[in-house]
C-alpha cells in the first residue's frame, strides 16, 4: 500500500512539474503584448455602456497609430508619450456623454487570467497594460490586446479580423500557441492557472 501511495504521489508531482514548465515560446508572449484594460465606474447599465464608449473612442483615435509600430517596445513608447492626451480624450468623451467621472490612464503591469479572444487564447500571467480607470473603477472591466492590434477591428470598419493582425507583432511560434484550434495549449494554460491558484 505504501509503494502504491508513493507511486501515485510521484506521478502527481511529476505531472505538476511538467505542467508548470513553460510551454516553449509562452514566456515570450508576455514580453511581446501590450494590453488595453478599461474599468467602469460601476456595474450599472449606464456605466457599462460608458465604459464601451470610452473604449471605442480610444481605439478609434489611437489604435491605428499603435498598430503601425514595429514591436511592443515601440508601441509602449508611443502609448507612454500619449498618456496625457489619451486621458484628455477619454475625459472629453465622458463629459460629452453627460458624465463627470474623473478618469485615470496609466501604463501598469497587471495579472490576467487565461483569456479567449475568438479563436485566440492568451495564457494567464503578468502583462503590461494601458489601464483606463473611469470614476471609482469598481465595475466590470473590459480588456483586449492593444498590440498586436487584436482590438482594432472593434473600432474600425476595415474588415480585418484578429487573425489578420496578430502576426504583425508575434513570432510564428507565439502565434501558433495562441491560435491553438485543437485546444491543447488553451487547456494547458487553464491547468497552469489552476495550479498557480492552488499552490502559487
Amino acid at each position: 500500500m505504501k509503494s502504491f501511495t508513493l507511486y501515485v504521489l510521484t506521478l502527481l508531482i511529476s505531472l505538476t512539474v511538467l505542467l508548470a514548465l513553460p510551454t516553449h515560446g509562452e514566456e515570450q508572449i508576455y514580453e511581446d503584448v501590450l494590453r488595453l484594460h478599461v474599468l467602469a465606474n460601476s456595474d450599472s447599465e449606464e456605466d457599462q455602456a460608458l465604459k464601451l464608449a470610452v473604449r471605442d473612442e480610444i481605439l478609434s483615435v489611437y489604435g491605428t497609430a499603435l498598430s503601425k509600430t514595429g514591436n511592443k517596445e515601440e508601441a509602449t513608447a508611443v502609448a507612454a508619450s500619449l498618456l496625457p492626451e489619451i486621458e484628455k480624450t477619454a475625459a472629453a468623451k465622458i463629459n460629452a456623454l453627460g458624465y463627470s467621472y474623473p478618469v485615470k490612464v496609466s501604463l501598469d503591469t497587471e495579472y490576467y487570467t487565461t483569456r479567449v479572444y475568438g479563436n485566440l487564447t492568451l495564457p494567464s500571467g503578468e502583462y503590461l497594460s494601458l489601464r483606463v480607470v473611469i470614476g471609482e473603477g469598481e465595475g466590470q472591466n473590459w480588456w483586449c490586446v492593444l498590440y498586436p492590434p487584436l482590438c482594432l477591428s472593434l473600432a474600425t470598419d476595415d474588415g480585418k479580423t484578429a487573425e489578420d493582425s496578430v502576426p504583425v507583432g508575434l513570432t510564428p511560434t507565439e502565434y501558433r500557441l495562441i491560435s491553438d484550434h485543437d485546444g491543447e495549449y488553451a487547456l494547458k494554460f487553464k491547468v497552469l492557472e489552476w495550479l498557480q491558484g492552488e499552490f502559487g
